[in-house]
């Protein structure tokens, strides 16, 4: 079994060894490829079928001088399988370059615009089988017939239509071709599943010489590892039907077992064009998943010296861009454009137009350079909060002004889809409270009593912040608890959701503090509007019960939780749904990512870094905050199988938390370990629910 919560590094093979030169890398090429066959996308026919007949459909001739043709092509399949391409030429008489894309109806404008630029377009038979297109039918269900023209491979529905379109490349650089087309000017985009599509088919023919791949997700430019359940974005039980071999499933939750995760595109792709055109607040693609494995694909193109030829391209806004039924922007489309020019040594664009710049690329060692030595030291027998206080960071005395509208606006609502998921009978009205924060109070309808609060502390989402968007069962928290009589406060914690940018710049703005140190003291200033009305609101809310003030929080929100609840009396309880595992014992980091993950990958406390190597001489514990949480009540549910944490280490923190304060511990204290991964979905809001009823 292979566990590794970090991405399989790319020049690392699964023996240990390393890739040492262009020959090892070759051999470790082939061994990822072989991976990905065997966990993603299924294995392809022994023989690639040769063209037996191609026969021109239809031909239209424009005032423009362009042709655009119906192609139908015939395979040597046992049963001879025919498929249609259209082909879009520009006037002239070549060679062309090409630009293939599946003929979905906001893709054809990519189309559109390349061949006023002079390419040849493709179209190939690539429509996913969710999706129907009047004028090219049959695009969508061609790969169902030629799956069973081979019934020994496993191949799957993005990898049987990646397949087509290298089928189109045969015929477009073959005898019969109706046009003459430059091979080595040959280029794949795509849109979401699209862009999925269009990084395989790249992955497995190397004739295709650029790829460019908009807001793909996972398993493309987003690695399983940093898209599971608690990031709110798409893990493996979450792809449908059959774009994936069903076995994939299977690893949802156990994300860190796969031996390959989708970064290896990047390997195959490479040292060829490769453009992942993303958003800051993308639903399907979390900016912080998509550097990761762009990082790890990096030190391929390193090697191969090539380091240009791979980038991430960020817009504002979220999934989509243009406006129906564009989906993509005109100015998108033509920067995407731009980088096949640029691929082809065509137009104006340089490389210096397409820039390395990272939102999560924090340097530990850098921020270690800026610290003041004395701050740095802490007591080992200092008070408890004294210790945790350190782990904070330091505050400044001021934080400048926030220029931003007071509440959410209606666009910034619609863009995070705040009101997605609301039952009939629920509210939502935007508040602000804090230095900037701004968030939604989500109630009931006709509240006649003063309404328990909840401070809702969202998981590692950097894309969606406080809102889910992925494993949602039927509403999300915020709304199912405003329908069981709770007032939900809910906002963007630092560095997510439409607070992302804030995280990229938080050390350069304040590198004494810690972005953690920054999150409690925006959850005890929550607490703050809920109990002494310390904010606004946009419109008229219920009445609250200030004396039952909860904390919930999952996966880092959990953090939060627990910090927040450990520093401020007035909360009425803490509840923390994983998000932790112990700090001293690091003896299963590898499988969970330990405190790294911490200080230097979601660099939430980089203080913890200055025992890396001596994790049993760190300052503090979570049974040190957990004991400071106490005697308010407690809930604290860790699963057994959470890959995040070392449950044997976390039972032994628990206990200690018992046996330093039993009776206390007895009344206030409730731990659930469920036979679980990690998640927060339908059943454990209610464990919450639940939770709360035996405190009235």
């Amino acid at each position: 079994m292979y566990t590794r919560a970090e991405l399989p590094p790319l020049l690392e093979f699964l023996d240990g060894r390393k890739v040492q030169s262009i020959d090892d890398w070759e051999e470790r090429q082939e061994e990822i490829r072989s991976l990905l066959i065997k966990y993603f996308i299924g294995s392809f026919p022994a023989e690639t079928p040769q063209i037996t007949g191609a026969k021109v459909t239809s031909e239209k001739v424009h005032d423009n001088g362009s042709i655009r043709r119906r192609i139908r092509v015939t395979l040597a399949t046992p049963n001879r399988v025919a498929f249609e391409m259209a082909l879009w030429l520009p006037d002239g008489n070549g060679p062309f370059p090409l630009l293939l894309t599946a003929p979905r109806f906001y893709q054809r404008y990519w189309g559109e615009d390349a061949l006023k630029r002079g390419y040849a377009v493709c179209l190939f038979p690539g429509v996913d089988s969710h999706h129907r297109e009047a004028d090219y039918p049959g695009y969508d269900s061609v790969w169902q017939t030629l799956r069973k023209e081979y019934p020994r491979a496993t191949w799957t529905e993005i990898s049987t239509k990646g397949w087509l379109a290298s089928r189109c490349i045969d015929y477009l650089l073959g005898d019969q071709s109706v046009a003459e087309i430059d091979a080595d000017k040959i280029a794949i985009i795509g849109f979401s599943r699209y862009g999925k599509q269009a990084m395989i088919a790249g992955a497995f023919d190397e004739r295709i010489t650029c790829v460019v791949a908009r807001s793909p997700g996972s398993p493309a430019s987003c690695p399983y590892r940093f898209t599971s359940r608690n990031t709110y974005a798409e893990a493996p039980s979450d792809f449908p039907s059959e774009w994936f071999l069903p076995s994939l499933r299977d690893f949802t939750g156990r994300e860190n077992e796969l031996p390959i995760d989708a970064h290896g595109w990047y390997g195959l792709i490479a040292p060829r064009h490769c453009l992942i055109h993303t958003a800051h607040n993308d639903g399907a693609e979390p900016t912080f998943a998509v550097e990761k494995a762009y990082i790890e694909g990096r030190s391929v193109y390193r090697l191969l010296g090539a380091e240009q030829n791979l980038r991430i391209d960020y817009r504002t806004g979220g999934h989509s861009s243009g406006p129906p039924p564009e989906q993509v922007s005109r100015a998108d489309r033509q920067r995407n454009l731009d980088w096949i020019d640029l691929a082809f040594g065509r137009g104006l664009t340089k490389h210096v137009d397409f820039p390395e710049q990272l939102i999560h690329d924090f340097d530990w060692k850098q921020w270690r350079s800026q610290q003041n030595a004395a701050r740095l030291a802490i007591a080992k027998n200092a008070p408890s909060i004294e210790r945790i206080k350190w782990s904070l960071g330091q505050a400044p005395k001021t934080l400048p002004p926030v220029d931003q509208a007071d509440f959410f606006t209606d666009a910034e609502s619609s863009l995070m889809t705040h009101d997605r998921w609301t039952p009939r009978g629920v509210r939502r009205v935007p508040i602000r409270f804090g230095h900037g924060v701004r968030g939604n109070l989500f109630f009931k309808e006709g509240l006649t009593t003063p309404a328990p609060v909840v401070v809702w502390l969202h998981p590692l989402s950097h894309h969606s912040g406080y809102n889910e968007g992925y494993g949602v069962q039927g509403t999300t928290v915020y709304h199912r608890l405003a329908e069981n009589g709770f007032a939900v406060i809910a906002y963007d914690q630092c560095g997510f959701g439409l607070r992302l940018l804030e995280g990229r710049d938080f050390y350069k703005n304040h590198p004494s503090w810690s972005k953690l140190g920054r999150m409690v003291m925006d959850a005890r200033a929550a607490v703050s509007f809920a109990v002494e009305g310390r904010g606004a609101s946009k419109s008229a809310i219920p009445e609250f019960d200030i004396k039952r003030v909860f904390l919930l929080g999952y996966s880092s929100g959990a953090l939060t939780a627990m910090y927040a609840g450990a520093l401020d009396d007035r909360v009425a309880g803490v509840a923390c749904f994983s998000g932790w595992t112990p700090l001293r014992d690091a003896a299963n980091a590898r499988a969970t990512g330990g405190n790294r993950r911490l200080w230097e990958q979601h660099s939430l406390q980089p203080r913890l870094g200055l025992f890396d190597g001596r994790e049993s001489e760190m300052p503090l514990d979570y049974d040190d905050v957990l004991g400071l949480v106490l005697p308010k009540p407690c809930l604290v549910v860790t699963p057994k199988r959470d890959r995040y944490a070392d449950f044997s280490a976390v039972v032994e923190v628990i206990d200690k938390v018992r046996s330093a304060k039993p009776r206390i511990a007895k009344g206030s204290f409730a731990w659930l370990a469920p036979d679980d991964t990690n998640r927060f979905q339908a059943d454990q809001h209610q464990e919450f629910i639940n939770w709360t009823k035996t405190l009235e």
